[in-house]
Formats: structure tokens, sequence, C-alpha cells
């Protein structure tokens, strides 16, 4: 996701025909001592989705109305990550998770915030964000990131099961997460998620992946892309739990091969 600062540095006017830029070096979120820049590209316009399409699948996420990916001088740390539907299998951990959420109750709706969900989102910024980029964010830059987007995307909501879940259209229960997704031409890709920190038992960063696999089989959509997994961020450890999944290299998207005890069950840290 990029932060706060990138978003107002990108939000110049768009021309007819994609234009790339260059972000100023900042500060990297993730390893102590390194800078980051970004390559970022406007995706306006009828033809925006397929441009996100083809981004997404050459590394690049989406902020909004922006596609951008790491243009950083001597370190290439961060590696787009993408989950093999088709081949994907629960491990006893996962399973685990997924036990532990079955009383989890998952609804699509449009990109349209809610005041519920701000306040969840808030409190995830409060509880593990408080130094980031989006620690400022109001529900006006909240909404804006939702709604500011010329592709398919949608929100996820996941709520505990309440009494009449299954006959109401909408789950009337305690919201406890939320993932902002696009819907692509071979996958699903997870903008952003947010949950309940309180809950940290039951790994609904986890889940979340969990449920898109389990929508995008159901789609016959091939892959699940998670981000930028980085070698050395403790973070962005779990990203390589999903197995089997590859990674984009320099000579295209590999797979993925993990190191013994990689699926360690540890927290969530998105």
């Amino acid at each position: 996701m990029a932060k706060a600062s990138d978003r107002r540095t990108m939000n110049t006017q768009a021309s007819p025909s994609p234009q790339f830029y260059l972000t100023a070096p900042a500060p990297c979120p993730y390893l102590p001592g390194e800078m980051e820049r970004k390559v970022f590209t406007h995706l306006v316009g009828p033809r925006a989705t397929e441009m996100n399409d083809l981004l997404t699948q050459g590394g690049f996420r989406r902020s909004q109305n922006i596609a951008y990916r790491p243009a950083c001088e001597g370190c290439r740390a961060c590696v787009s990550v993408r989950v093999l539907v088709d081949e994907f299998e629960l491990t006893r951990s996962l399973r685990r998770v997924q036990s532990e959420n079955r009383d989890i109750v998952s609804t699509v709706f449009p990109a349209q915030p809610s005041t519920e969900q701000f306040s969840l989102f808030r409190t995830y910024l409060d509880h593990r964000h408080q130094q980031g980029g989006m620690s400022d964010m109001s529900a006006l830059d909240y909404a804006i990131m939702v709604e500011d987007t010329h592709v398919q995307t949608r929100l996820i909501e996941y709520r505990l099961r309440s009494p009449g879940d299954g006959l109401n259209l909408q789950p009337k229960g305690e919201l406890v997460a939320v993932a902002l997704s696009d819907l692509m031409s071979d996958g699903l890709s997870m903008v952003y998620s947010f949950f309940n920190p309180a809950m940290v038992k039951r790994s609904l960063g986890t889940m979340m992946v969990l449920d898109h696999v389990k929508r995008a089989k159901a789609l016959g959509l091939p892959h699940v892309y998670l981000g930028y997994w980085v070698k050395g961020s403790h973070k962005m450890d779990y990203k390589t739990r999903f197995q089997p999944q590859e990674h984009l290299t320099n000579q295209g998207w590999e797979r993925y091969q993990p190191n013994d005890g990689d699926d360690d069950g540890g927290a969530d840290q998105e």
C-alpha cells in the first residue's frame, strides 16, 4: 500500500497514454537504513482494468487510481508473490486457522465505505501502524482509498456469525475484518486488508487469504496476488505460508521453494 505522502505526490493529472514517474527517495518502512523509491502511473480511463491486470502481473500494486512498484537503488528485497490456487494445500496450521474462524461469515459488497469499516480501520492503524505513512488517515482519506478507482474492485466484510445469517442478505454480527480486493482476468489481488487487532489467536489476516483462495477457485481464477514479500522483514514472513506460490524474478514468475519450517503458524503481521 502506498503511504499517504506518496499518494499526495502521485496525485497529478494523467495524460491520455500511460506515463511513468519516479518518486523521491524516502526511508524504507520494512528494512532499517534503506531508502525506497517507487515508479508509478495512473489507472484511469476505459483501459484502466486492462492496465491494472497487465501491471499487477508485472509486479505493480494498486493504491486508489495509482499503480506502483519499487524502484530502489541497490535493493531488490521486495518480491511480488502470488498463490497458485489450483494446487494450494492446507497445512496443519492453516487448518487450525480455518477451524478457529468457522464462525465467521464473509460477504462481498461494492467498493463503498462505511462508518463501521472506518472505525475498525482506525483501531487497526492505531494498534499496528502508529508510526506508518497511513497513521493520520481521516474518514475522508479512507473513503477515497476505497472509492477512488477505475478498475473492478470490491469490499469483503468478515463478521461473527449471528442468528439469522444465511437468511439475511447482509449479516449483522460484529465486523472483525475487511479486505479491499481487485477482480482481475487471472485472479484476485488483495489491495489492502485490516482486522480487529485484539483477536490475535484467530490470525484474521491469514483467514482472509484463505478466503480469497477459496473465492478464486470458485471463480475459476488461477492466482491470488498477495503484494510484496520482503526477505528479512519479519512482518512479511507470513506470506510464504501459502503454498505453492510463485515469485516474480528477472526471469519472470518462478515457483518458490520454501525452506523447512517456513510454516511456523506465526501470527499475522500485516
